[in-house]
């Protein structure tokens, strides 16, 4: 018995499918210096089982090339890209006609774990080219207090495609698993990345990972899903601070009172009083009342010359930051429109798409600072969505450069974030919170 056939609905409110972008010289020549041919003599140590006539076609700098081009070209199906690869070619490769099938087969084929690697070579040339970054004045002081100071979260990825594969044996959503993002407080560059096909994972899995990468001296901002005594206790001993909120039905004693107003409170104390494993070493809880709510910050930073009650409060506020790049890589970068149905080729875009997104961050930074704007003020989004406008621009006039056009355009091309009333409310009420601690 044949499937009842599934109603189209009203074919005027069908989903839109656009076009590719045009290839963006600028992005072109930043992604080129990153992640040139050559960068790719030092992977030669990863193997690779494939050893076919496709695996010598679609060699590692090819695949480099497209799947990077899908990112940052906002390409949506595999047979556009490859129309691309044939009449124009990509980035560094020359016009190549590939079938659509070696491309998908290469897809799950080609170890991803050189992407991962791709990936961090990025992020270590981005960390040896960048300067000193331009920082809200309230920051810069805070930042040179540690030697690091990160925010890490975890996310789930969206379902995988069933009509291919053994996902086609599978019943309900199969979701592609899950990511651990690490991304400078300040800059949102990003740091590192972990990737885990379980997406029921949880993330005091990923304890041993954060710990050995955390420099001594830095400072790592997460949530509630990251809470442990036997984590926060690790990370005290090895001289690294942790920052997160505090759970409410955790017993714990004070010990000592650094300061307190009637809007907040700075506490020493012991946790896990009642616990088979109580926490060793001792942490400073920071309680703020905001509106009619007390908020509870967890630190093991315990000198308050170091990191006061307010920069506590404020720096987990940041934490949030983080959510904003989920947002734009997941969204605006469509890593929430997997391509592939097999794990391995859901990594290879993951990789793919952060290291668009740190090349993305790179620009915003030199934006930042053509500007004379602290770079949390610089709409990433923005910057992104302008590059067809300079497009545009520039094949009327081919001397144009980008950061100086994005200068003069940045009013136009909405650029710089606008300062809203709720954030000049919160500022005047953060102000009445501390004012008898600032005094």
């Amino acid at each position: 018995m044949s499937k009842p056939r599934k109603k189209q609905g009203n074919p005027d409110f069908r989903h839109r499918v656009s076009v590719p972008a045009p290839a963006s010289q600028e992005i072109e020549s930043r992604l080129f210096e990153l992640v040139s041919p050559g960068t790719f003599a030092n992977l030669k140590g990863v193997k690779d089982k494939e050893r076919s006539l496709r695996s010598r076609v679609l060699t590692l700098p090819v695949m480099a090339a497209i799947v990077l081009s899908i990112v940052y070209r906002q390409i949506q199906h595999l047979t556009d890209v490859l129309r691309s690869l044939e009449i124009e070619g990509l980035m560094w490769v020359k016009a190549t006609k590939v079938s659509k099938q070696a491309l998908s087969q290469r897809l799950n084929s080609l170890p991803a774990t050189l992407f991962a690697k791709l990936f961090e070579q990025v992020i270590e040339r981005l960390a040896v080219k960048r300067s000193v970054r331009e920082l809200a004045p309230a920051w810069s002081s805070v930042a040179q207090r540690f030697t690091a100071i990160w925010i890490a979260d975890a996310s789930t990825l969206e379902a995988m495609k069933k009509h291919f594969g053994q996902l086609q044996e599978k019943t309900g959503t199969v979701l592609a698993g899950k990511i651990l993002m690490v991304v400078e407080a300040f800059t949102h560059t990003p740091v590192a990345i972990w990737y885990d096909a379980d997406a029921k994972m949880n993330e005091t899995r990923w304890w041993q990972a954060l710990l050995e990468r955390l420099p001594d001296g830095g400072l790592l901002i997460v949530d509630m899903g990251f809470y442990g005594f036997e984590w926060f206790d690790s990370l005290t001993a090895t001289g690294k601070y942790v920052l997160t909120r505090q759970k409410n039905l955790v017993t714990y004693r004070v010990t000592r009172v650094l300061s307190q107003g009637s809007h907040y409170k700075d506490e020493i104390i012991h946790m896990g009083l009642n616990h088979t494993h109580p926490c060793h070493h001792p942490m400073r809880l920071v309680s703020v009342l905001w509106g009619k709510t007390w908020y509870h910050y967890l630190t093991n930073v315990l000198d308050p010359q170091q990191l006061s009650a307010q920069e506590v409060c404020d720096l987990y506020r940041r934490r949030w930051r983080i959510e904003d790049a989920f947002l734009l890589t997941k969204r605006l970068l469509g890593l929430s429109y997997l391509w592939v149905g097999g794990t391995n080729g859901v990594q290879m875009q993951i990789y793919a798409t952060w290291i668009f997104y740190a090349v993305l961050n790179d620009l915003c930074a030199d934006v930042a600072i053509a500007l004379r704007q602290p770079i949390e003020r610089i709409s990433v989004e923005m910057v992104f969505r302008s590059l067809y406008f300079f497009h545009r621009a520039r094949s009327h006039n081919s001397q144009l450069q980008l950061i100086p056009w994005l200068v003069e355009h940045q009013r136009s091309m909405g650029l710089v974030k606008a300062v809203r009333q709720r954030h000049r409310r919160n500022a005047a009420r953060s102000l009445d919170i501390w004012a008898s601690a600032l005094t």
